[in-house]
């Protein structure tokens, strides 16, 4: 079978700015066909912001297509922004978003971060949501957090790890999150620099199962990478103002979706454990594991089963 590729690129025919009301401005953009089936992509992160080839994942034939910049990253502002910044605030501007843009319901789409979004929102109101389609499932849980900036793939990546590592003294290293926490919420600019870098970099090196050097470089930018440390860690330190295990445990609540959920046996982000779990608490929602492939949505298995998914969710919902 032929590799499959994205569709071709497209630019907005609308975009402006949700005002919060509480500091906050968030950027969306609309794409595809104004008349087409309503669709918001989710971003990861958090902190990640969207970009142009996101926009790719759909049919712009068939699909009307709402991206947005979650607060305090991409076009939004302002820029790395803590304060308003929580899971719930983000849910409730995607809620807004839909009434801003029209959409009685709309289909769902996340990664990584952006599949605890979407479970998030959906679990909140569920019957906006015409269907999910999630990636790399996250759901904050502790033992997630602990695997990838504790202990765990810090096994896999030793070298990667000493330089996630360099940022903190020997005496704090017991917990990380917490130790950059101090760092990138701290007032040395220069210190709370380099602790971006490094943390945005870990992830930038190790979402892929071969290298990729484009992650990295992007992962690297001071930019990129403030917003995107600053607003990880921040959800992280807080659980994502999340009850331990609540996602998985309220899969009740939007069992009835039609739901594809994708995701890469090498994910060493978002290790397989957490699909999994969803999938066993959650069998009706259409289950793929990707065998060769990492945590990105540009792994050529993984981009290949999103794309289907969605051309799938165009045929059930068209």
């Amino acid at each position: 079978m032929p590799e499959r590729f994205a569709y071709p690129p497209i630019d907005p025919y609308d975009h402006g700015w949700l005002d919060t009301g509480e500091g906050h401005r968030v950027y969306w953009e609309l794409c595809g066909n104004p008349d087409g089936i309503p669709v918001v992509f989710v971003h990861g992160g958090p902190g990640g912001g969207c970009s142009a080839f996101q926009r790719r994942m759909f049919d712009p034939a068939r699909y009307r297509i709402l991206l947005f910049d979650q607060r305090g990253c991409g076009r939004s502002t302002p820029h790395a922004s803590l304060e308003h910044n929580t899971t719930w605030h983000l849910v409730a501007d995607m809620e807004r978003l839909r009434v801003l843009t029209g959409a009685e319901q709309w289909m769902v789409f996340g990664g990584s971060w952006g599949s605890t979004l979407a479970l998030a929102y959906a679990q909140t109101h569920p019957g906006r949501v015409t269907a999910l389609v999630m990636r790399g499932i996250f759901t904050l849980r502790r033992a997630e957090l602990l695997w990838y900036y504790q202990e765990g793939a810090s096994w896999l990546f030793p070298d990667l790890w000493e330089q996630f590592l360099a940022p903190i003294p020997p005496g704090e290293r017991d917990d990380l999150i917490t130790a950059y926490n101090r760092r990138l919420t701290g007032t040395d600019q220069d210190e709370q620099i380099k602790a971006a870098i490094a943390w945005s970099v870990w992830e930038g090196r190790t979402i892929t199962l071969r290298p990729a050097p484009d992650a990295t470089t992007r992962h690297a930018d001071p930019r990129y990478a403030l917003a995107f440390s600053r607003i990880e860690n921040h959800y992280f330190i807080n659980a994502g103002w999340l009850e331990e295990g609540q996602l998985i445990r309220n899969v009740e609540r939007i069992r009835h979706i039609p739901t594809i959920i994708v995701q890469g046996r090498y994910d060493v982000a978002t290790p397989m454990r957490t699909a999994w779990d969803l999938h066993r608490a959650w069998p009706e929602a259409d289950f793929q594991v990707i065998d060769i492939a990492g945590h990105a949505m540009t792994e050529p298995g993984i981009l290949e089963a999103l794309l289907g998914a969605t051309d799938a969710m165009a045929e059930r919902l068209g």
